[in-house]
């Protein structure tokens, strides 16, 4: 039985949401954090749809950053939570859709190729634009655990969407400068409602009981 099933952004792991989760299970409520790295989308979906079918009820699924992405692909689910999450459509891919929406100066993240090609995310910038209104010791926890991506993260492609059929609200951070003029709200215009929150990139963090509670609210919503 799994209530809710949180899925990581990229260059982010389980631990990062290792709060959130925590609060949740406080609330009695049955939380998976599985870990999507190195797993092509494809992948991603099948390991979270074995999940969702192992329930008893159907779970809410809870996308961080580049997590919506196979959040949105998620079938069975009961719900969707988008915290500052891409939202793909069939056929679409991060690299196309920034090369038609490159953004404003200073937007998105600094990321570059170390020894084995993959890449890396900048500390001081990640420290900035991830992590901007928490706290330095969470903070330095979050930069310590990121870990290099490889550059084809920006070619995932979904062969199907899910979250035109499902429930959703999309979570928009004001201070978020990670996800390109104006792609956050077009990606909150694909979900069934929006809430507008005065945090960064991860409100998980930042104010975690506000997420936990968002996250009841849509499982309310979608009893």
């Amino acid at each position: 039985m799994t209530d809710v099933i949180i899925l990581h952004g990229a260059w982010h792991q389980p631990a990062h949401y290792a709060e959130l989760a925590a609060l949740l299970r406080a609330r009695e409520l049955s939380v998976e954090v599985p870990d999507l790295y190195e797993l092509s989308l494809a992948e991603s979906t099948a390991k979270v749809e074995a999940i969702v079918s192992d329930s008893a009820e159907q779970p809410v699924v809870v996308g961080h950053s580049f997590g919506g992405v196979a959040a949105g692909t998620v079938r069975g689910a009961a719900a969707l939570v988008f915290l500052n999450s891409w939202i793909l459509d069939v056929d679409e891919s991060p690299a196309k859709v920034l090369a038609g929406n490159p953004g404003e100066p200073g937007e998105g993240l600094l990321a570059l190729p170390d020894a084995d090609g993959r890449l890396r995310l900048d500390p001081d910038d990640a420290r900035t634009k991830l992590y901007g209104d928490i706290d330095e010791a969470a903070a330095t926890r979050a930069v310590e655990l990121l870990r290099p991506e490889p550059p084809s993260i920006f070619d995932v492609t979904p062969t199907h969407v899910s979250w035109r059929d499902t429930p959703s609200v999309y979570l928009r951070g004001t201070q978020d400068r990670t996800i390109a003029t104006p792609l956050p709200d077009r990606f909150a215009g694909r979900c069934s409602r929006t809430e507008v929150w005065d945090t960064s990139h991860s409100p998980y963090l930042a104010r975690p009981a506000a997420v936990a509670d968002l996250i009841q609210r849509q499982r309310a919503f979608s009893a």
